[in-house]
């Protein structure tokens, strides 16, 4: 009964891929800032660490009509970068989506991980608080999801509530039968946080084989992606604001 759905929810983001990909087997990186600014950041600056090109845009109506210029061309905000060797694809955006369309995103995010045969997806939450914690914790949509997180060392959490794109994504995924792992990381800001995003990313790369982070890489690639995204969600929140008054 899931997939005439999905396929309906699909049609509402256009994903435009110019380059082919083999995933089979690999792990799709949400990297959506639906809570924060850290996955965000974090995957930028993997991206920009492991080798990875980029492979496609997403784009549609629901989104502020914006482009981001770097080096001198124009970019779509929410962009799709591979590395075909370690099988890791990376969903990027500079764009704080509106909430409407988190259970879109996710199940679009679903539906592009089913067609090319993905094994496991890996978003991110913020947990917000006055003091910091080294301890990450994960949730898994299933047993499999499960498994991998406690071989990568990672707690699972056993109570709690999972917000927007990632709460989504483990409810959909559970009910698909699709492999999903949720990282719970602490942040003490609101915005961009370079330590929180090297936590998330060292997370990462002990649940992603192959995967990497470059710790004094990352911070200069942070504090440069921390500017760009901050740009990009100032430059798009009157449009925003605008769209779903």
């Amino acid at each position: 009964m899931a997939e005439p759905l999905l396929g309906i929810l699909y049609r509402r983001l256009r994903i435009h891929e110019f380059k082919p990909v083999n995933l089979e087997g690999g792990y799709l990186i949400d990297g959506f800032p639906s809570v924060g600014f850290s996955s965000a950041i974090a995957t930028e600056s993997m991206i920009h660490t492991s080798n990875f090109e980029i492979v496609g845009i997403i784009d549609s109506e629901s989104f502020p009509p914006v482009s981001l210029i770097k080096d001198g061309k124009p970019n779509y905000p929410t962009r799709i970068y591979v590395n075909n060797d370690l099988k890791v694809a990376i969903f990027s955006s500079y764009l704080m989506p509106h909430e409407s369309i988190h259970r879109t995103i996710s199940r679009t995010m679903l539906g592009w991980a089913r067609r090319h045969k993905i094994s496991l997806i890996v978003s991110s939450v913020a947990v917000r608080g006055k003091t910091e914690s080294q301890e990450i914790m994960a949730a898994g949509s299933t047993e499999y999801a499960r498994n991998k997180l406690k071989e990568a060392g990672i707690t699972i959490l056993t109570h709690g509530a999972i917000p927007g794109i990632p709460g989504v994504l483990l409810n959909e995924g559970m009910m698909n039968n699709q492999n999903v792992a949720v990282i719970l990381f602490h942040s003490t800001k609101t915005g961009p946080d370079f330590k929180s995003s090297a936590e998330l990313c060292m997370a990462m790369s002990r649940l992603v084989p192959g995967a990497s982070c470059d710790i004094p890489m990352l911070q200069k690639e942070a504090e440069k992606a921390e500017q760009e995204i901050k740009e990009a969600d100032e430059g798009s929140r009157m449009l925003r604001d605008e769209m779903y008054r």
